[in-house]
């Protein structure tokens, strides 16, 4: 069971998907799975960048 402050995270963040007016379960599973895989293409992008600057500065 889902318990303290990862509890309050979840509610919070169905809160804001239920205010934006998306209530389908579903729905919402999709919308976290796209805006993870946006965020891990942005990490994989700040790390290519970070490693450019690296070299560059060499």
């Amino acid at each position: 069971m889902v318990t303290g402050e990862l509890r309050n995270q979840v509610d919070r963040i169905w809160d804001a998907f239920w205010s934006g007016g998306i209530s389908n379960p579903l729905e919402v599973i999709e919308q976290i799975t796209y805006l993870l895989f946006l965020r891990r293409l942005d990490d994989l992008q700040l790390l290519e960048e970070q490693k450019a600057s690296t070299s560059n500065s060499r």
